[in-house]
């Protein structure tokens, strides 16, 4: 059938790639992390009550941030735990407990749980709040808006909010469509397009000075930057970030598979290739099956549990073509609406809406508008923001 046929044509990458010889592979020992850098922020932290926002990404080499700093004798009061926790083990959407930290006598308070933002009580014992997470560049992935909230309490309650900055693995490029306020939730806060191009720290510095907080208010904010990274750079990680991506070509993909989480279509949650496959129990003439199960710690009830799915591996594509072509690949989402909207009610509305940040694309999709068109009527709106992108950036730019 047309979408089987035209998915191999693709998947075997018999399409033509966009010309990024700018890009360069650059493992992780070739560029020193903002947290690595102890000698442009420890100054900074001498006789202060600390609270740090981490996860477990947030690692000077083998050794925890906390436990570094515990360890050469700061102050830590407090740890703010977002989604997956503290050390990560929870699974995605999972509600985060208010606990201590074992190993620093730390208060643990969740931002994943009954609030997203801290209160006036929460920081009353806190000089200085530190934020060092992994991100991945994707505007749904809620790690930048737990910073969003932080970043707003600081500056209500007059905190100091320090950022240790991360490459961003997708940070080679800038994709997708913007978001529309209306459509404004914890997967998408701000204005920007789906895959925005920026670190952390970057992006904390464009939020800061659009005034994008409540009331238009400014946080005080410092950004430690890494050393030898551009955007340039295709930056392994040496960490995955959460539960459900697995692999540096579950990264890749993540802007592209991540809306069709807002569909009927299973992205292999509750497997141990989340983001790497994705199917449905109807799908025909498919080259993989696969059954999601509970996995304790990534995917506890994930979508078709026990039940058989029918679909795709793209982990070589990822490798092939979404890793240099710079670019959210839509095929997979058109062809398999087109092929399971008559069977399936296929949009979780709400959801896609939300992940896309507007009804525009799936409205876009309903009418049958093909790639190109689909594509093009990003284009302005992206130049806008590029425009407004390069007030904020830290390191050289790709291109």
């Amino acid at each position: 059938m047309f979408f089987t046929c035209l998915f191999f044509i693709q998947a075997n990458a018999q399409v033509k790639v966009a010309d990024r010889s700018y890009l360069y592979d650059v493992g992780d020992s070739t560029v020193l992390t903002g947290a690595e850098r102890c000698d442009a922020y420890f100054p900074l932290l001498e006789g202060k009550r600390i609270a740090l926002v981490v996860n477990h990404t947030s690692m000077i080499g083998n050794i925890h941030l906390a436990d570094s700093l515990f360890k050469a004798g700061f102050n830590i009061v407090k740890i703010f735990a977002p989604e997956h926790g503290f050390r990560g083990d929870h699974s995605d959407g999972d509600l985060i407990n208010n606990e201590k930290d074992e190993k620093t006598g730390a208060s643990i308070v969740s931002l994943f749980g009954s609030k997203f933002k801290p209160t006036a009580q929460d920081l009353s014992d806190v000089d200085i709040v530190l934020f060092d997470i992994q991100d991945v560049g994707v505007r749904f992935y809620t790690f930048i808006s737990t910073m969003h909230y932080v970043m707003e309490a600081c500056a209500e309650n007059n905190k100091k909010f320090l950022v240790l900055d991360r490459p961003n693995p997708n940070g080679h490029y800038v994709d997708g469509p913007m978001l529309d306020l209306k459509y404004r939730s914890f997967i998408g806060m701000h204005p920007i397009p789906l895959v925005h191009g920026l670190t952390v720290g970057e992006l904390a510095m464009m939020i800061n000075g659009e005034k994008w907080l409540s009331n238009e208010i400014q946080c005080d904010l410092e950004v430690i930057q890494c050393k030898n990274y551009n955007h340039s750079c295709l930056y392994q990680l040496p960490i995955m970030p959460s539960p459900n991506l697995v692999s540096m070509d579950a990264v890749y993909l993540y802007p592209s598979l991540g809306l069709l989480e807002g569909t009927v279509v299973s992205v292999g949650r509750g497997t141990h290739q989340a983001f790497e496959i994705f199917g449905h129990p109807l799908l025909k003439n498919t080259d993989i099956e696969f059954t999601p199960q509970s996995i304790k710690g990534m995917s506890e009830n994930p979508k078709f549990l026990g039940k058989k799915c029918y679909g795709f591996n793209v982990k070589a594509f990822a490798t092939e073509y979404i890793k240099y072509n710079s670019s959210i690949y839509l095929f997979w989402l058109l062809e398999l609406y087109k092929e399971l909207s008559p069977q399936t009610e296929f949009w979780r509305k709400d959801v896609f809406d939300k992940l896309a940040g507007s009804d525009k694309l799936r409205t876009q999709i309903e009418e049958d508008l093909n790639v190109e068109e689909i594509t093009s009527s990003w284009l302005f709106d992206l130049q806008e923001y590029k425009r407004m992108r390069k007030k904020y950036l830290l390191y050289p730019d790709f291109e």
